[in-house]
């Protein structure tokens, strides 16, 4: 993702964020608009192939245990805050019905992921999970392509993120909370010939 524009208003609404062009996608932490051009091949290409992965097993219960909706770039409303991760996850008990007309969730998602770019990683990193952790999600991932790296967070009673895992590289793994599968984090990052995709 390219980086932030931060819109200064006195207290920004969700009126300004809904003005924003639709080429744009933006997001509103603590009365500050966050807009961004949309994201580079390597951070889409990740977040869709981590999106196929855990999708069949965990949202559509093929070859795996079911039981979660798992959503590309949903809007989350956490207070006042609106944030927009690159895929986030629902347990069905916490969510027994979809919105069909509402455009947004108002219920902390169970496991959120940000897929890191260059420009906003400090942001993603620095912004949005202090959010998620005052919110109550109780995991969250940052997956970087170009670094090549996993890194799993779990919140832990006193609403302070704990590192569960740090993973390099190109290994079979079960990580929380989609454990009950094994993830091939090769699968998730750019071919070498397309590392001039990079942001």
């Amino acid at each position: 993702m390219g980086r932030s524009a931060e819109k200064r208003l006195p207290s920004a609404t969700y009126a300004d964020l809904e003005a924003v062009p639709a080429h744009l996608r933006a997001e509103l932490i603590r009365g500050v608009l966050h807009t961004f051009p949309r994201p580079a091949y390597a951070h889409t290409r990740a977040a869709s192939r981590l999106g196929a992965v855990v999708v069949n097993p965990f949202d559509m219960g093929i070859g795996g245990p079911g039981g979660w909706v798992i959503l590309d770039e949903p809007e989350v409303h956490l207070g006042e805050d609106v944030l927009v991760p690159d895929l986030a996850g629902w347990k069905l008990d916490r969510i027994p019905r979809r919105p069909r007309e509402q455009a947004f969730f108002t219920v902390p998602p169970d496991w959120v992921c940000e897929v890191l770019s260059p420009s906003t990683a400090t942001y993603d990193r620095f912004d949005k999970m202090p959010v998620y952790a005052a919110a109550g999600v109780p995991w969250a991932w940052l997956l970087d392509p170009l670094t090549r790296s996993l890194e799993v967070f779990l919140l832990d009673p006193r609403g302070r993120w704990v590192v569960e895992r740090m993973i390099r590289g190109d290994a079979s793994v079960r990580v929380p909370p989609f454990d009950a599968i094994e993830l091939n984090l090769s699968s998730l990052w750019p071919e070498a010939e397309d590392e001039d995709a990079r942001e």
